[in-house]
């Protein structure tokens, strides 16, 4: 069984945002004039692109990917090993934006992500992704004990 874990989008929120209004443009600019092409390719790259895990608990290994135009998977599969361990930690975002009288809109994320660990303690790559700090030390037990890993 492989299971899909989705993280955040490629150009954050407003990122996001812009890139389906240029899509929804270029999409109606393309019944006028061919050169609306152009700007849905743009608006489905920008408005699309995301991050996620995916976890074959069957042949026990990882897969981090950047999903370009939101279906395209770009990443390696990592083994599980023996020695590799997972644990928890707190994510922080902040994405910026201004607006037109140059004033700063922030917008914060904040999540607490199950991430995979090598021998030494450095972070390999996220897991999974969740709202509160109970519900990831829940989710921790249940998947180290299906990865055969230890808990950090």
């Amino acid at each position: 069984m492989i299971e899909n874990n989705k993280f955040d989008k490629s150009f954050g929120p407003v990122g996001t945002s812009a890139g389906m209004f240029l899509f929804i443009a270029g999409l109606i600019l393309t019944f006028f004039h061919l050169a609306g092409l152009i700007l849905l390719l743009i608006g489905a790259f920008v408005g699309f692109s995301s991050t996620s895990t995916l976890i074959d608990y069957e042949r026990k290994r990882v897969k981090f990917s950047n999903n370009l135009f939101g279906f395209i998977r770009i990443g390696q599969w990592v083994k599980i090993e023996p020695s590799m361990k997972i644990g928890i930690k707190e994510s922080n975002l902040t994405w910026r934006s201004y607006s037109q009288g140059n004033r700063p809109l922030d917008i914060e994320n904040k999540d607490y992500r199950i991430i995979l660990l090598d021998s030494v303690n450095k972070e390999i790559m996220p897991i999974k992704k969740f709202s509160t700090n109970d519900l990831a030390k829940i989710e921790l037990g249940t998947i180290g004990h299906q990865l055969g890993l230890n808990l950090y």
